[in-house]
């Protein structure tokens, strides 16, 4: 009797300590305090239990990672408290949860330097001992991450002992609302007032997408397969806010409110478009806006954002326009499926802008610089007061 309880106490004390793992991360955050705004190490080390547990969406850790690179910055010490949150375990029950759940979401985590790092197994899982060791390398030595999710990773590296969640997982399974979606977006469409249509068609490994462009901002795309979906994801964001650009536009600016922005982090976004240099891009566009009040920032303070969704998803606005540049080229060489020219081109654009003024002229000259001059950096109609080169 006496060693059946002492084996069921020593099971439990195990299973009570891996149930406590996120203290340590939770811990490497709070020390991030001196990076960022007062207060914000703090709140995202806060998050941090939440996204770890059994019932939490594993993509969830990957974007609480990134956004706390985007709002602390890429400091080593940020990059390294970010990179344990991307390997921390998932925290679940072994005796009822056999399998964790690993996110398949090729686009996260969005920042270069935690891809590839794989996350830490509970260690009654079948294959863990071999995948933690795996999991540590993986710090130091990421794995190849391009186009994977970090369940692709682990698969091709020998591990499939896990419940796959996220957007890949779901394969096809949201197609079906996007008809429904492009229904109602032509229903919007024709509320939009006078406006005059414009098309642009390109083509890529035999898919052609062609995007529909209208005064009022509105969008629809069809292409063959992925670049359908993604396309008609962004319809559904785009057409959000076409029911209020009358209003908005007739008197957001003027009166000081805050315009058409419909979104507080993505906005509205004007539709694909071809580069004018001949870059191909893949399935995104690397346009970016400068607004003001973006994503809760007081009045009169103005920050860069990517304009297309597929780019900016999981990623803040930001002060720096570095921060966005970089999310720009990192997306477009593991999501959007951009030709190595195109990635060159923007990591030169990087470069050169990456350090610029914080203000209008350097959203300008970014979207002149890859072949899209004179897009409107106000695609929400956000007030633009003190906006240096830009009305």
């Amino acid at each position: 009797m006496y060693t059946k309880t002492a084996a069921l106490a020593i099971l439990l004390a195990a299973a009570e300590a891996r149930f406590g793992q996120e203290g340590a991360v939770q811990n490497a955050i709070q020390s991030l305090s001196s990076f960022g705004e007062p207060g914000q190490a703090g709140t995202f080390a806060g998050q941090t239990p939440s996204v770890l547990l059994a019932a939490a969406d594993p993509c969830a850790k990957l974007e609480l990672a990134d956004k706390i690179v985007t709002s602390l910055g890429n400091d080593p010490e940020v990059l390294k408290g970010a990179a344990q949150l991307v390997q921390a375990e998932q925290n679940f029950n072994p005796f009822n949860v056999k399998v964790p759940n690993i996110c398949d979401d090729v686009s996260l985590p969005a920042t270069a330097e935690l891809r590839g790092i794989i996350p830490l197994v509970d260690p009654d899982v079948d294959g863990a001992a071999d995948e933690n060791q795996k999991s540590a390398t993986s710090l130091t030595t990421p794995f190849d991450a391009a186009g994977k999710s970090v369940a692709d990773i682990m698969k091709a590296n020998g591990f499939s002992n896990f419940a796959a969640k996220g957007a890949a997982a779901g394969g096809n399974a949201g197609n079906a609302g996007n008809n429904n979606n492009n229904s109602g977006n032509n229903n919007q469409n024709s509320g939009n007032g006078k406006a005059t249509t414009t098309s642009a068609t390109r083509s890529n490994g035999g898919a052609s997408a062609t995007a529909t462009s209208s005064a009022a901002s509105s969008a629809t795309t069809s292409a063959a397969a992925k670049k359908g979906n993604n396309q008609n994801n962004n319809n559904q964001s785009n057409n959000s806010g076409n029911a209020n650009n009358g209003t908005a536009n007739a008197g957001g600016a003027a009166s000081g409110g805050k315009g058409a922005v419909t979104n507080a982090v993505t906005g509205n976004f004007p539709g694909f478009q071809a580069s004018s240099l001949g870059l191909d891009f893949g399935t995104c566009v690397p346009t970016v806006k400068f607004e003001e009040s973006l994503n809760g920032r007081k009045a009169g303070e103005s920050t860069f954002q990517a304009q297309d969704p597929a780019v900016n998803k999981g990623q803040n606005e930001a002060l720096n326009p570095n921060i966005i540049f970089t999310r720009i080229c990192d997306q477009l060489n593991n999501v959007c499926g951009a030709a190595k020219d195109a990635v060159t081109a923007c990591k030169a654009a990087q470069a050169k802008l990456g350090k610029g003024p914080k203000d209008a002229t350097t959203a300008d000259a970014w979207n002149s610089e890859l072949g899209f001059a004179g897009v409107s950096i106000n695609p929400d109609n956000a007030p633009q007061q003190g906006l240096i080169g830009h009305t």
